[in-house]
């Protein structure tokens, strides 16, 4: 049997597994959450400990790897990380082509996590796919004509930074009102922070905010995208109303996306898995209602769940050894 090892580098977390080419089971897998305050050499240490805790006496013919920030797929090299401090061109192929001796093939979470539900999930048997990954950000990465496309320089699928509300707050990115800014897990927090903040607990003009509150025990530090999410379900009319705009703005990046591409399916995966079927409805009635009548596409939920990159690192890793 032909041992992969795929290794996913999360904005948060780190995960490791092993499998078999052509398994759709792991033989092995590990994940460790990113300390608070880690760099990339923490990062490469803590990666570095698990893939020995895997493999032990093993050796895979080749590494995949799922990494959660911009890269060159054609060098493997990471230009940086949005997250984790210390990535600026990490030549992260290289490094473990020199310590393990096998191949290894690199690219950024949201075109691997595409790999991925194309060869193992909800992308099965389709040319071509759009994945979108709303979770600490929001990404993107594209299967057309069965193959990944990336771009010329490698940054396509950005739909996280489409502009739908030019009016809207700051996205770090420097422009205002990016689906991104909107939709993501901490920024959906961020928003119902800064309506809470503005509102007494009690006698609040706004309506909504207790179940909120109540979560986090009016520590509104500890407020999160799924804290936002579960507060909706309970009805909490402010948690709703963040995450209605959260929805609103996904889906008309993903109704201007059908219109220029037209794929056959937008797979969603990542924290948004969890935001509940009134999520789930406003995108896709956003969605159909900002694309042209004649656009057709399907908005499904991704079925790796937080696998997806894992699985698109068990693609990557194969198709480097196919290439060989």
């Amino acid at each position: 049997m032909t041992l992969i090892l795929a290794l996913d580098f999360g904005g948060t977390k780190l995960a490791a597994a092993t499998a078999n080419i052509g398994s759709r089971k792991w033989l092995r897998y590990e994940r460790r959450l990113s300390p608070v305050g880690a760099d990339a050499s923490t990062d490469l240490e803590m990666m570095r400990s698990l893939i020995y805790s895997l493999l032990q006496d093993t050796k895979p013919a080749a590494i995949g790897i799922s990494f959660g920030g911009p890269v060159d797929a054609s060098t493997g090299t990471v230009r940086l990380s949005h997250h984790v401090a210390g990535w600026e061109n990490i030549p992260l192929k290289a490094l473990l082509e020199d310590e393990f001796g096998v191949p290894v093939g690199v690219d950024n979470d949201a075109n691997v996590a595409a790999l991925g539900e194309h060869h193992f999930g909800a992308g099965q048997g389709y040319d071509s796919l759009f994945y979108i990954t709303v979770s600490t950000g929001v990404g993107g990465g594209w299967i057309l004509n069965g193959q990944p496309w990336r771009g010329a320089g490698g940054m396509a699928g950005e739909i996280g930074h489409i502009v739908v509300d030019p009016a809207g707050p700051l996205c770090l990115c420097g422009k205002r009102g990016c689906v991104e800014r909107l939709a993501s897990g901490p920024y959906m927090a961020q928003n119902a922070k800064d309506i809470l903040e503005n509102v007494p607990p009690s006698g609040q003009v706004h309506q909504g905010g207790e179940v909120l509150r109540g979560l986090v025990g009016d520590d509104l530090t500890m407020l999160t995208g799924q804290l936002v999410a579960e507060a909706a379900a309970a009805g909490d009319d402010l948690a709703k109303e963040v995450l209605h705009k959260a929805a609103w703005a996904l889906g008309v990046g993903i109704g201007n996306v059908a219109n220029l591409m037209n794929p056959q399916r937008f797979v969603l995966g990542g924290g948004v898995m969890k935001a509940g079927e009134d999520f789930w409805r406003v995108v896709r009635q956003v969605a159909r209602e900002t694309a042209l009548p004649e656009v057709d596409f399907e908005i499904v939920p991704a079925v790796l769940g937080d696998d997806a990159p894992l699985w698109g690192a068990v693609a990557i890793a194969s198709m480097t050894i196919s290439n060989l």
